[in-house]
């Protein structure tokens, strides 16, 4: 051979087998990012809306709002019947999501109680676990954007910040450590590391600009950690401060009140904005290791002038928020998790907000912090059979200081019992024949009375913010 030809061939012979050893090294690294990915443990996502009722989704039989993309979703999924939020306002609801615990055993029972003496914001109690704070403890990125509602605004430990998540952005209202009125349209991050302020001109509505925050967060994030992401939506909370013009339904504007046309309208924009998370996850290639939960904090609003029945909100149920009654806590809630929860799945199975604390516990391979009084339904949502029910839920409010604010409610197996504490009875109705309350068969089952009486004497724990919680009943 000569020599040069001798060259050439040693040449291709060391480029061969550098580049052949470079190609091995790049798949090899690749099936280990494909193999750390697939071995990454799930993230979740809980999507939160603000009062909305029952029946003001398509998929829960909503006829005149349009919420294509979340009925979409839900199609792909599994959607609860009979899934109940914590109870029927706001602050105490959102606190027994977080914690896992009924608002007989929670700190918080209403959206104020005593303090001091007076009549304010009751706080979590920091012996109160929050879903952030196992998270984190379980190796997860943990994320809150929009309203928080569990803390005081001039004690910054009892936000977000403090409860569990690296990444807050948060309203506040209220006056803060030095009496300075807090402007609801700020949003603080991080406690007050930073603030942007909601010009509404500059947005369709309040939400996106809160799924701007979480867009931005999702692009930033670690990606070889899991992540969390409550997202608190304020859709269709009656009292946002400033409302974007919008065209949506404007050929309505004749037949309906307007605050009824932007009632729907902004339940609409909601359903646009969860539609923009949703494919920012495929965009990031996060959905496919995502379980995404979508569900409301009560039942449906009948305030600022909106009516709860223009657009049958409660489903047909009865009642709204602040009732102990089916259309004050029962709620729509589904869940998606690609190729993990059977499609076009629905079940009766009676679940609640104190059972996300086992449920995600046991998605993140971890335990609840708290003692909690909730059943995972991991096995419902993945189509198992090994599912274990309860034997009853709970449900306790007070509104106001007098004895008219103080109400109870239980459901075991098809019979839901609700008390008013001011009238001192025990209604009894029969969810599986009488599924709008109105006919109370108390007097035809006296032994079923008493088994429910049991339960709500039981279930609520006296509580010093609280006047007639403890279960005290009066003949």
């Amino acid at each position: 051979m000569k020599l040069s030809s001798l060259i050439f061939f040693c040449f291709l012979l060391i480029t061969t087998i550098f580049f052949g050893c470079t190609s091995s090294d790049k798949t090899e690294t690749s099936q280990i990012k494909k193999e750390n990915k697939t071995n990454k443990k799930p993230n979740i996502i809980f999507l939160l809306a603000d009062d909305m009722g029952y029946g003001e989704l398509g998929s829960y039989g909503q006829k005149i709002i349009k919420t294509p993309f979340l009925d979409s979703l839900a199609s792909k999924g599994v959607r609860f019947t009979d899934f109940y939020a914590g109870t029927s306002v706001c602050s105490p609801s959102r606190a027994s999501l977080m914690t896992g615990l009924h608002t007989g055993h929670l700190s918080i029972r209403g959206n104020k109680g005593i303090v001091n003496g007076k009549w304010d914001r009751v706080p979590l109690e920091k012996s109160e676990k929050t879903l952030g704070e196992m998270l984190q403890n379980a190796g997860y990125q943990t994320a809150m954007i929009g309203k928080w509602h569990m803390g005081t605004p001039e004690d910054m430990s009892t936000w977000a910040k403090g409860r569990g998540f690296d990444y807050a952005v948060q309203e506040q209202w209220g006056e803060d450590e030095q009496g300075n009125e807090l402007d609801e349209r700020v949003h603080w991050v991080n406690n007050r590391q930073d603030s942007v302020f909601y010009n509404y001109n500059n947005y369709s509505c309040l939400d996106e600009f809160r799924t701007n925050f979480a867009l931005e967060y999702l692009e930033d994030k670690e990606n070889d950690k899991p992540f969390f992401l409550y997202m608190s939506y304020r859709t269709p909370h009656a009292h946002e401060f400033f409302l974007s013009k919008t065209d949506l339904y404007i050929d309505k504007i004749k037949k309906w009140p307007e605050i009824e046309r932007r009632h729907a309208a902004r339940i609409t924009m909601l359903d646009s904005q969860i539609k923009r998370l949703f494919y920012k996850l495929k965009a990031i290639g996060e959905l496919e290791n995502t379980l995404i939960v979508f569900a409301s904090d009560n039942g449906p609003t009948n305030e600022n002038h909106h009516s709860y029945q223009f657009f049958d909100s409660s489903g047909g149920l009865k009642g709204f928020k602040r009732d102990l009654y089916e259309g004050g806590v029962r709620v729509p809630m589904f869940a998606y998790w690609q190729n993990k929860i059977p499609e076009g799945k629905t079940t009766n199975h009676q679940a609640t907000f104190y059972d996300m604390m086992p449920t995600l516990a046991e998605v993140a391979e971890t335990t609840s912090p708290n003692a909690t009084d909730g059943i995972s339904m991991l096995p419902e949502l993945l189509g198992k059979e090994n599912q274990q029910k309860h034997d009853f839920l709970y449900f306790e409010i007070q509104e106001g200081r007098g004895e008219k604010g103080f109400k109870q409610a239980t459901r075991f197996g098809k019979w839901k019992a609700v008390r008013m504490y001011d009238n001192y009875h025990t209604e009894l109705y029969d969810l599986s024949i009488d599924i709008s309350e109105e006919h109370d068969v108390s007097k035809q089952y006296p032994e079923l009375v008493e088994k429910a009486n049991r339960i709500l004497k039981r279930e609520s724990v006296k509580n010093q913010h609280y006047p007639f919680s403890g279960g005290i009943f009066k003949k």
